[in-house]
This record gives C-alpha cells, sequence and structure tokens, in this order.
C-alpha cells in the first residue's frame, strides 16, 4: 500500500493516504495520536509512524 512512498511522507501525502483534510491531519500530530517531527515549519511524517497508527485504529486502538 504505501510501497510508491518515501520513509519520510509529507502531510499532504498522509493526507492522501489516510483521505482525510489538512485540519484533521494536524490535530492529529498536536495531540500526538500520530507522531511526526517539524523541521522548520514543516511536518515530516516517517512511514513506519503511519503504519503504526493505521494497525492502532484498525484493531480499535484509542
Amino acid at each position: 500500500m504505501l510501497e510508491s512512498y518515501n520513509e519520510i511522507l509529507k502531510p499532504s501525502e498522509v493526507c492522501k493516504v489516510l483521505r482525510i483534510g489538512k485540519n484533521t491531519l494536524y490535530h492529529l500530530l498536536d495531540t500526538k495520536e500520530l507522531i511526526g517531527y517539524r523541521s522548520g515549519k514543516n511536518w515530516h511524517i516517517t512511514k513506519q509512524a503511519l503504519i503504526s497508527y493505521i494497525l492502532n485504529k484498525s484493531s480499535g486502538g484509542a
């Protein structure tokens, strides 16, 4: 599913994968429900963090 993406994703790529809007994504990042890091003004999300988030949600995690 994520084979075509780099190891570090941009917010727009994460929104596309999760089919959510940017406001929802930034809420997930701010609440640390999805782990990402900032470099200056830009957010970056690792592929592993995204996979962990998806697996957590699919297994009924909080």
